[in-house]
């Protein structure tokens, strides 16, 4: 018995890590043990936005009518369609804000950012950057899914990376309604390699945009490190400090576009891990800290790397909205292509969602109810709430760690980071804000016409 664990946690380990490229689903470790129903409507931490603690879920089952592998590829032919994608994105921003146009939301989230920062009721100004942060990890540069000497998909064609519509959704809003010059914007994920299937469908609507990748080739700029540095809380020794990529360093605003995904190691994979491709390097790099140390173990009330890059000064602390697309969603790394969801409202089809909001915990609590709804294993591990309640109470967190990202020794801890809790249920999915019962979450549930 003991070896036939030793072998699942081998399996799921070096998958999540790309240990074992191409693992067939049939080989995917099961959790060792399924958490225990969390108690639902128990906020923690202090909720954050607008609107504290909303997060709003655009559904639109015509957003595509992709059939799956075979049917060409999600991203081409008009299989995403980009009037229902803007569609979503007006939805998100409007609901969120409760504004009722997109220039006025967009003005109301950078003043809210500003005024939380100490920078004043102030407004998007000329000559602002922002980069927007897509998790493209299906492209990651060690994986072989990608020819580096062609930048083109050689397998993982349908994997459930950042969808290029909804991006062109986001940018469109930013360019045509927010007052942000198209050359202000970046997108960036540093360990990809941005393959011309994604890149052709943004450069063709945004060609003065930046894009910055791994290794910088055809068009793309390759991303460098900065001097701002990031210090892991857990105070590891003998390792090489990690420094953020300049864009980031260099940028106003941030958007957070993290993907809808189960995760075989962490559990769930959302906005608060999708920074583990913001730094110019491996996660497991040699030499520097291993950030996979304390994202995998199945314990609890221990210290979490997603807390750092959540409330480091140049990320969270940037961050003007979180999105996540859950147009198609899977399971991670283990799935080459996205699975429909059996779940009420999916019925069989695709999640065809979108989640925004101004609280990087809330959103990943949602994220987590929906996939734990779906799914019986790796979102139901006992831990995989774990980062959102070190999060959520940074200020106290359960694991007694001092976090502090922004200073080599601890020296000014973080404050909660935002607001933490279950749903109800999965039918009637409501939170306490939503059941007038406390000030934690509120859901809106959108359809867009």
């Amino acid at each position: 018995m003991t070896s036939e664990v030793n072998r699942r946690r081998f399996l799921e380990h070096a998958a999540a890590i790309g240990g074992v490229v191409g693992l067939s689903p049939l080989l995917a470790a099961e959790p060792e043990s399924a958490a225990k129903e969390p108690e639902p409507l128990r906020p923690i931490g202090d909720a954050k936005g607008i609107h504290p603690g909303r997060v709003v879920w655009a559904h639109d089952p015509q957003v595509t009518d992709w059939q799956g592998p075979g049917n060409g590829h999600f991203y081409q032919d008009g299989h995403v369609k980009q009037d229902r994608a803007d569609a979503m994105m007006v939805q998100a921003v409007c609901n969120l804000t409760g504004e009722q146009t997109v220039a006025q939301a967009w003005d109301k989230l950078f003043r809210h950012l500003n005024q939380r920062r100490g920078k004043g009721d102030a407004g998007y100004r000329a000559g602002e950057r922002i980069v927007i942060k897509p998790n493209w990890v299906g492209m990651i540069f060690r994986e072989g899914a990608v020819d580096p000497e062609t930048y083109r998909f050689v397998q993982r064609h349908d994997y459930m990376n950042t969808v290029p519509q909804m991006i062109v959704a986001l940018v469109r809003q930013l360019v045509a309604d927010a007052g942000v010059p198209e050359e202000s914007v970046t997108l960036c994920d540093s360990l990809a390699y941005l393959v011309h299937e994604y890149y052709d469908v943004l450069h063709g609507a945004f060609p003065r945009a930046r894009y910055e990748d791994y290794a910088g080739k055809f068009g793309r700029t390759q991303v460098k490190a900065s001097q701002v540095p990031l210090y892991w809380s857990c105070r590891p020794k003998d390792v090489t400090t990690d420094y953020l990529p300049t864009c980031l360093a260099e940028a106003d605003y941030l958007v957070n576009f993290a993907t809808l995904k189960a995760h075989t190691a962490t559990g769930v994979t959302l906005c608060g891990k999708n920074h583990f491709g913001s730094l110019v390097r491996w996660p497991v790099q040699t030499g520097y800290y291993n950030m996979h140390r304390n994202s995998f173990p199945d314990e609890t009330r221990i210290y979490r790397e997603q807390v750092d890059l959540m409330g480091h000064a140049h990320l969270g602390g940037k961050t003007v909205l979180y999105l996540l697309d859950g147009l198609f969603s899977g399971k991670h790394p283990v799935d080459p292509a996205p699975r429909r969801w059996a779940s009420a409202p999916f019925g069989g089809n695709w999640t065809c969602s979108l989640l925004a909001s101004q609280d990087p915990v809330a959103i990943d609590s949602v994220g987590i109810d929906f996939l734990r709804t779906e799914w019986d294993d790796f979102p139901r591990r006992k831990s995989v709430d774990d980062y959102l309640h070190e999060a959520a109470s940074a200020n106290d967190p359960p694991s007694g760690t001092f976090y502090d990202p922004d200073h080599p020794t601890p020296e000014k801890r973080l404050a909660s980071l935002g607001v933490h809790e279950h749903w109800n249920s999965p039918e009637e999915k409501k939170y306490s804000r939503n059941l007038g019962t406390g000030q934690g979450i509120e859901l809106i549930a959108v359809k867009p016409a």
